[in-house]
C-alpha cells in the first residue's frame, strides 16, 4: 500500500514533478515495489499468453459447438475437431469417396462412386486447387485437417474402425470433398447425366428477406430454410465460429470447413437451390480413333487410372479405368458410334471456401457484395438482409455465355461437332439477375426462377438471355409469395409461424373444381370422398383428415395435362387452375380412395397416422409434406411398412433472424446436430419439429455457459 501511495504522490505533484529526486528520496521503498511490479508483469504476460493461446469449444445442450479461436487458424482446427466429434464416421467416409478410393477401402458397392470421381478428375484437381490457395487459407485448410486427425488420436474408440483407413486427412481432401458436393452433385449428378430422375433427393430450399418497411418491428428479417436429404453429404452442421475478425453463426454441410449459411451482428444470408444450368452433355460423332470437331477429326486425350476394389477376403483387385476427354470435357458414355462428353462450370474456380469465409466476416452490404463478386460459388441463389435494412436477392452462379439457344435447348443434348456450341466463358457478376431493396419490401425464393422473387416483378426476364433461367412458379413458391404479400407488417413470431405452414396451395386451387365434379360424376365412393375433402382443413397437420386422400389423388395426376388453365407469367399467383378432364379426375379420385380405404380402413385417416417422424428410435406423428402440393413446410417421405411413411428429406436446418439490437434468432436442426452412434443429439430436436417449434439461438457467451453441456480447451 505504501508503494501505491508513493507513486500517487509523484503523479500528483504539480505539472513537472522532480521524478528523479523523488525516486532518490524514496528508493528504499520504491526498489522492492519495482521488483514486485516487474515480477507481476512477467507473470501477467505469461498468464495472458496462456489465455490468448488457448482456444475452446463450448458445447451447448443441443450439441452445437461454439468455437472460440485465438486466431483463424485455431478456429479452423477446432471446427475440424467439432465436426469429427459430431459426424466423424460420416465425414471420413465422405472424404474417402471424394478421393475416388472408396471401393479400395470398403468394397465393390463404391465402384460407381469412384468411377465418377476419377472420370471427373476430382482427386487430381483437388491437389491443383490446394496449391492455388493463398498461404493463409492453405494454412486454414491444414488446420481443419489437423483438427480431424488429432480428434481421432485423442479419441481412438470414438470412430468406427472401417473408416479410420482414410486417416490421416490432408488439406486437399477437403477440396476434393468440396468439388464432389458442389460441382458433381449439386451442379450435375451422375443421375442427371444418365437421364434418370433423382426425385427422391428433392434438393430444395425456402428463403425470405423482409425489409424494415414490411417488418412490424422496423428491423430487417431473414429466413433460412434449406431442405435436403437427411443423410450422406447433404447433412447440415450447426455451429458458431468466433475469432479475431469473425463472429458468425450458422450451418455448413458436413466436411466443409466454413459456414455456408450464416449471420453475424450486422448481416446474414441463406442459399436456395436455383434454376441454374451449369453443365452440358455434348454428343460427339466418333471417327477413326477420335471425334469430329469443326470439320476435322480430333484425337481424344486418354489416360488410364487404376481402380482398386477391396474383395471380401480383404485383397485388392485392380481394374484399369480408361478416361477419354474431348475439348468439351471427359467422356461419360460411348455406344453406337457416338459418345457423350460432359462440360461443367467452376472447375477453374478454387476460391469458394475463402469467399464464404469472407462473406461471414463482412459487416455491411458493400463488403458482402465485394466477396460475392468473386463468383467462386458455382450456383445457389443468395438471399440477404442486414441491420441497415437492406435486402437482396442474387441469382448467383457461374452461368456459361452461350451464343445461341434458350433454356429448353440447353437442357437437351448439345451437338459437339462444332465450336459454335462450345462455351468457354461465364457471365460476370453484373450480368446476373439481382435486386436490392425492392419497392415491395420483401423477397422470396422457393426454387423458382428469379423473375418471381417479389411482386410487382422487380427482375424482368426479358432483360436477360433466354437461357439464363426458365419461367415458372410452382405451388410452393406461390404459397411463399402469398404469405408475404398478404401481411403488411410481419412480426418475428409470424415469420416463424408462416415458416411452419402446411397449407396445401394446390388443394386450395383445385378443390373448388374437384369436389363439384365428384358430386356430378362420382359413384358412392366418389360421393364419400367429396364429403371428406369438404370437411378437410386444407392442411397437412398431424390431425388433418382428408390430406392423405388428396395426396394419394395428386400422386396419380399428370400435372402437365391436369389443368384447363396452365400457368402464365401474367397470372403467376392464380394459375394453373381448373380441371382439364373432370371425369378423369374423378376416376383417379375413386381409385385413390380405394387404395386409402384398403390400406388404412377409412378415407379420413389422419395425416400424422400415416406420415411419421420416424428417425432412429423416435416415432412421432408428422406434419408437412411434398412441396409439389404447395406446402411451404417441406418434408419428403419414403414408404416404410404397413402403409406408413418416414422422412428422408425436407426441412433440415431452419434459422429465423431479426436484425434487432441485439440480434434475435431461433433455429432448428430437424435431425439433430450429430450422426455419431449413441449421441443424444441425433434425435433431440425432433420433438420440437413435431410441435412446429424452433429453439433459441445462444450466441452470447453468458447464454451459452448458462446452457453448457461440456467444454473442450485446446
Amino acid at each position: 500500500m505504501q508503494h501505491l501511495v508513493t507513486i500517487a504522490s509523484i503523479l500528483s505533484f504539480g505539472n513537472k514533478p522532480d521524478i528523479v529526486g523523488v525516486f532518490k528520496r524514496n528508493r528504499n521503498r520504491l526498489l522492492p515495489f519495482a521488483l514486485s511490479l516487474l515480477f507481476a508483469l512477467i507473470l501477467g504476460c505469461q498468464t495472458f499468453g496462456t489465455q490468448v493461446k488457448s482456444s475452446e469449444i463450448l458445447w451447448d445442450t443441443y450439441g452445437i459447438p461454439h468455437i472460440y479461436g485465438q486466431d483463424a487458424t485455431s478456429a479452423f482446427r477446432a471446427f475440424g475437431w467439432a465436426q469429427m466429434q459430431s459426424h466423424g464416421n460420416l465425414l471420413l467416409r465422405l472424404y474417402g469417396q471424394a478421393r475416388g478410393r472408396a471401393a479400395e477401402y470398403w468394397g465393390e458397392d463404391y465402384i460407381d462412386s469412384d468411377r465418377w470421381m476419377l472420370t471427373m478428375g476430382v482427386p487430381e484437381r483437388a491437389r491443383v486447387w490446394y496449391e492455388a490457395q493463398d498461404a493463409s487459407f492453405r494454412n486454414y485448410l491444414d488446420a481443419f485437417a489437423n483438427g480431424i486427425n488429432t480428434y481421432v488420436e485423442s479419441n481412438p474408440d470414438a470412430i468406427d474402425d472401417e473408416v479410420e483407413v482414410v486417416l490421416p486427412v490432408k488439406g486437399e481432401d477437403i477440396l476434393a470433398h468440396l468439388q464432389r458436393v458442389l460441382n458433381f452433385t449439386f451442379v450435375v449428378s451422375p443421375e442427371q447425366v444418365a437421364g434418370v430422375s433423382n426425385s427422391e433427393s428433392k434438393a430444395g430450399s425456402n428463403g425470405w428477406a423482409i425489409a424494415p418497411s414490411r417488418s412490424a418491428s422496423g428491423n430487417a428479417m431473414l429466413l433460412a430454410n434449406p431442405h435436403l436429404l437427411w443423410s450422406d453429404l447433404f447433412l447440415w452442421y450447426e455451429a458458431q465460429i468466433t475469432a479475431p475478425g469473425i463472429d458468425a453463426y450458422g450451418a455448413s454441410l458436413v466436411g466443409i470447413p466454413v459456414l455456408n449459411i450464416a449471420f453475424n451482428d450486422n448481416l446474414g444470408w441463406t442459399h436456395t437451390v436455383n434454376t441454374h444450368d451449369g453443365w452440358d452433355a455434348y454428343q460427339l460423332e466418333l471417327a477413326d480413333d477420335g471425334y469430329r470437331f469443326d470439320g476435322k477429326v480430333r484425337p481424344f486425350e486418354t489416360k488410364t487410372i487404376s481402380l482398386k476394389v477391396k474383395q471380401k477376403d480383404g485383397t485388392l483387385n485392380e481394374k484399369p479405368l480408361v478416361v477419354k476427354s474431348s475439348v468439351h470435357g471427359p467422356v461419360v458414355s460411348e455406344s453406337d458410334g457416338k459418345a457423350t462428353a460432359l462440360r461443367v462450370v467452376g472447375l477453374d474456380q478454387p476460391g469458394v471456401l475463402s469467399q464464404w469465409w469472407d462473406m461471414a466476416r463482412s459487416q455491411n452490404l458493400a463488403e458482402f457484395e465485394k466477396a460475392l463478386q468473386r463468383l467462386q460459388l458455382p450456383m445457389f441463389t443468395v438471399m440477404y438482409a442486414d441491420r441497415e435494412g437492406h435486402i437482396m436477392h442474387l441469382f448467383n452462379g457461374q452461368v456459361p455465355v452461350r451464343e445461341q439457344g434458350d433454356w429448353k435447348y440447353w437442357r437437351g443434348q448439345i451437338p459437339g461437332n462444332t465450336s459454335k456450341t462450345l462455351w468457354t466463358k461465364t457471365h460476370p457478376y453484373e450480368d446476373l439477375p439481382r435486386i436490392i431493396d425492392p419497392d415491395s419490401g420483401w423477397l422470396q425464393n422457393a426454387n423458382d426462377p428469379p423473375w418471381t422473387t417479389t411482386f410487382p416483378a422487380a427482375i424482368k426476364a426479358d432483360k436477360y438471355p433466354s437461357y439464363m433461367a426458365p419461367s415458372f412458379m410452382d405451388f410452393r413458391a406461390q404459397s411463399s409469395a402469398s404469405m408475404l404479400a398478404e401481411d403488411e407488417k410481419i412480426t418475428f413470431d409470424e415469420m416463424v409461424k408462416y415458416k411452419h405452414s402446411t397449407h396445401m396451395e394446390f388443394a386450395e386451387r383445385i378443390l373448388d373444381d374437384l369436389i363439384p365434379s365428384a358430386r356430378k360424376y362420382g359413384g358412392e365412393l366418389g360421393q364419400q370422398s367429396a364429403t371428406v375433402l369438404e370437411k378437410w382443413d386444407r392442411q397437412a397437420n398431424a390431425d388433418s383428415r382428408g390430406a392423405v386422400l388428396f395426396a394419394y389423388w395428386a400422386q396419380e395426376l399428370d400435372f402437365d395435362k391436369a389443368f384447363s388453365k396452365p400457368w402464365t407469367k401474367d397470372s403467376p399467383l392464380t394459375t394453373p387452375d381448373g380441371l382439364a378432364n373432370p371425369k378423369n379426375a374423378v376416376a383417379l379420385l375413386e381409385a385413390a380412395a380405394t387404395k386409402v380405404q384398403k390400406v388404412y380402413g377409412k378415407l379420413d385417416v389422419a395425416w400424422g397416422e400415416v406420415f411419421r417422424l420416424k428417425h432412429r428410435n423416435v416415432n412421432l406423428p408428422s406434419n408437412g409434406g411434398d412441396g409439389d402440393l404447395g406446402i411451404f413446410r417441406v418434408v419428403n417421405f419414403a414408404p416404410e411398412e404397413n402403409g406408413r411413411f418416414q422422412p428422408v428429406a425436407g426441412d433440415s436446418y431452419v434459422a429465423a433472424i431479426e436484425f434487432s439490437q441485439p440480434v434475435q434468432a431461433m433455429a432448428l436442426m430437424s435431425y439433430g446436430n450429430s450422426s455419431q452412434p449413441g449421441s443424444p443429439h441425433s434425435i433431440d430436436q425432433l420433438e420440437l419439429f413435431a410441435q412446429k417449434k424452433l429453439r433459441p439461438v445462444w450466441r452470447i457467451r453468458k447464454d451459452i455457459e448458462a446452457n453448457l453441456e461440456s467444454r473442450k480447451v485446446f
